[in-house]
């Protein structure tokens, strides 16, 4: 397996993802401040011109929840994904919270090119990001996880590595650091995710 991930973005939850599931794989950066993503070569691999995009044989994978449960699946024996249905709903209930609202969000912060063409709303979307952050525990909480029965998800899961590069974006958001300024959902990973040999490798 090839992974081509960029720093300082989630593709990394998929080095993760790897490292935790012990799959042999090659690692490739993407230098998004030459655009590398967008020439040539690499949308030969991947049109969209985004990453993570994972080689497997002559077949390029895409999109990054995809891809985290797709690892978890080839090694069933590591339990990265609930066996319950109901916990496994739940698993990707977040997840998929995690990718269509948080991780949008932050990159409104950073891409806002994508949503627009007037530097001006660019940059009302950056200014609007530090404000939607503190908002987003609380509705993880209450519409979402669904304490305290989200805790009984494995504590390594696609969305808990998915949550552990959330966090980075938060800090970068906020201009702070996760271990002193998360907020108080955030501290069920915070003693295992960041710590990690597998979070430490692929950063």
């Amino acid at each position: 397996m090839q992974l081509f991930y960029a720093p300082n973005t989630i593709s990394m939850s998929v080095a993760i993802a790897l490292q935790e599931a012990g799959l042999g794989h090659e690692l490739t950066g993407v230098d998004f401040t030459k655009a590398e993503q967008t020439g040539d070569a690499y949308l030969a691999k991947n049109p969209k011109g985004r990453v993570p995009t994972l080689i497997v044989g002559d077949k390029a994978l895409t999109e990054t929840g995809a891809l985290l449960e797709y690892i978890a699946a080839l090694v069933p024996e590591k339990k990265l994904v609930p066996s319950d249905p109901l916990q496994a709903f739940k698993m990707r209930s977040v997840m998929f919270y995690l990718a269509s609202t948080m991780h949008v969000n932050h990159a409104h912060k950073m891409r806002g090119s994508r949503w627009a063409d007037q530097q001006k709303s660019c940059d009302d979307m950056t200014s609007k990001v530090p404000r939607l952050w503190p908002h987003q525990p609380a509705t993880l909480k209450t519409n979402v996880c669904r304490v305290p029965s989200f805790w009984a998800i494995p504590s390594v899961s696609p969305t808990s590595i998915y949550l552990t590069c959330a966090l980075g974006f938060q800090a970068m958001a906020l201009r702070s650091k996760i271990t002193r300024n998360s907020p108080r959902i955030w501290q069920p990973w915070k003693p295992a995710h960041p710590s990690r040999k597998s979070v430490n490798s692929a950063y």
